[in-house]
């Protein structure tokens, strides 16, 4: 497990966590988009889910979280 890091990379955490949420409207809104259309999942989706666990991994680290590598969600 990781030893928390006193705080001194929060606020890295939190622009991430920002970065998140950025990513789950542009998600939502595309797929709002394409169901509108008929047009099935966007293409990107994928993509970006990948990118927002990634980021939400890599907060989790910066709070000190210990994230199992074989368990990414």
């Amino acid at each position: 497990m990781l030893a928390r890091m006193s705080g001194d990379y929060d606020h890295l955490a939190d622009r991430l966590d920002a970065i998140t949420a950025e990513l789950d409207e542009t998600m939502f809104d595309r797929l709002r988009e394409a169901s509108a259309e008929r047009t099935g999942r966007p293409t990107d989706d994928k993509r970006l889910m990948r990118a927002r666990r990634a980021i939400e991994k890599a907060a989790g680290l910066l709070r000190g979280r210990d994230v199992d590598e074989r368990n990414p969600d």
